[in-house]
């Protein structure tokens, strides 16, 4: 009983944290999001720029539907922005296309972590969906290792979670050093672009720790049921 209680409040304030990190990322990208950058560069634009001063002319910038749905695809090599990042000169967007574009230095870099995570991922994400169901049946017919493999499947997608923390940290820090480098933004805007990147940071963090809190869970109840 007691580790019931205890897992099913660890992964209580793990939401709260997770949620509070989201609310944090969309709330400081809306505020930068409505401040222009002094050069007037959109999102795109600026992704363009870091792209071709890196001499990676065969990655190509899309534009796509959501919000912050921004990503980079080391399969096709493209880095998709989000509509209001794409067309938008805000500081917000600015900053989030360049740390995508970061993505795309580190794929082109040969990054281990990023190399590493694009390997697992697969298995992550199977290992994400097999985890209850496998674990509900295991219970049902009585069956401990049909538990045990949902578990085994269920790590893969926390070390997923885990090496994306230095790959997004990574990401970051070359697009601090870009903007600067490449006079994207001012010293001032570099300021406010840090904070927009630290709180989207804060939700991968989240993430990782709601990862691990879900297999810890997951491994008090195995062993409670053994």
């Amino acid at each position: 009983m007691l580790y019931d209680s205890g897992s099913y409040l660890m992964i209580f304030i793990l939401f709260i944290l997770a949620s509070l990190a989201s609310m944090g990322v969309k709330s400081t990208f809306g505020k930068y999001h409505k401040v222009r950058n002094m050069r007037g560069l959109t999102g795109a634009e600026a992704a363009a720029i870091i792209l071709r001063n890196n001499g990676l002319t065969d990655v190509k910038i899309e534009r796509i539907s959501g919000y912050l749905t921004d990503h980079y695809d080391p399969r096709s090599k493209t880095v998709r922005l989000s509509e209001p990042v794409y067309d938008n000169p805000s500081i917000a967007s600015v900053s989030v296309a360049c740390h995508e574009t970061g993505h795309a230095l580190q794929h082109a870099n040969g990054y281990v972590p990023l190399k590493f995570r694009t390997v697992i991922f697969p298995a992550a994400q199977l290992g994400s969906q097999a985890l209850w169901p496998l674990f509900i049946l295991g219970i049902i017919l009585s069956m401990p290792k049909l538990i045990t493999i949902g578990i085994l499947f269920f790590s893969f997608s926390v070390i997923f979670q885990l090496v994306t923390l230095p790959v997004e940290f990574n990401a970051s820090a070359r697009a601090i050093d870009m903007m600067e480098s490449y006079n994207i933004l001012s010293s001032e805007e570099n300021a406010d672009a840090r904070k927009v990147l630290r709180a989207a940071a804060m939700t991968y963090v989240a993430a990782a720790a709601m990862a691990v809190g879900q297999l810890v869970r997951m491994l008090l109840l195995n062993r409670r049921s053994d």
